[in-house]
């Protein structure tokens, strides 16, 4: 899953980063709203976590030019501002969650994990789908027998996003683009190498090729 952070703190800013890349998302740091708003047009993101305190344009004008344009990208703000009325603004400006500062990353996680399931109609509990428990803080799944198998971090990043998206085509393309970041050399042949892996580690039924189209995860029925 690949997320767009928006912060201008010099040493926040690359701190958030190295911890959401550490927990196994594709992210990309911007400092100003100006180039935010358009990273938020022109990629492919699942969410974004916005601070409100923005050189150029603030977050809330940010949010409210997506969402009047029709950007639906799930939004969690960050804000020094904690006073229920800037958590209302920021709600009616269209955010999907609201932290203030100072907090833990661990429930930056949390929060970000929750709003990203309920945006692909997801229990907001842990990852399961077809036998297959995911393991989000440990990056490690249990198999249907209860054994488990370790994940290289792009294995655990294609496994995530396929198991979020249980019966739907999925590109190569769609796959780079979520798993990698903005600069990222993207090799869409090398996902065909890591599918695989992930085929030998979880049993090769759960993932199909669709010849020309991508791959689809195989929802079994319980």
């Amino acid at each position: 899953m690949r997320i767009l952070l928006v912060e201008d703190d010099p040493h926040l800013g690359p701190a958030l980063l190295a911890s959401l890349a550490e927990a196994g998302y594709a992210v990309d740091l911007s400092t100003d709203g100006i180039d935010a708003e358009a990273l938020g047009d022109i990629e492919p993101y699942d969410i974004a976590v916005l601070d409100l305190g923005l050189p150029e344009r603030s977050g809330i004008e940010v949010l409210k030019n997506w969402r009047r344009r029709g950007n639906r990208l799930p939004v969690v703000i960050l804000t020094a501002r904690s006073s229920w009325e800037e958590k209302v603004s920021g709600f009616k400006a269209g955010a999907d969650d609201y932290l203030a500062k100072p907090f833990q990353i661990e429930e930056l996680l949390a929060r970000i994990n929750a709003v990203l399931k309920r945006a692909v109609g997801l229990n907001t509990g842990p990852l399961q789908c077809s036998g297959l428990l995911l393991n989000e803080d440990t990056q490690r799944v249990t198999l249907p027998d209860q054994s488990e198998e370790e994940l290289t971090a792009t294995e655990f990043k294609l496994l995530r996003y396929l198991m979020m998206h249980p019966g739907q085509i999925v590109s190569k393309q769609t796959l780079t683009e979520h798993v990698y970041e903005y600069d990222a050399d993207r090799d869409i042949n090398v996902i065909e190498v890591y599918i695989n892996r992930l085929r030998h580690k979880i049993g090769a039924a759960l993932i199909q090729t669709r010849r020309g189209q991508g791959y689809v995860f195989i929802e079994e029925s319980k």
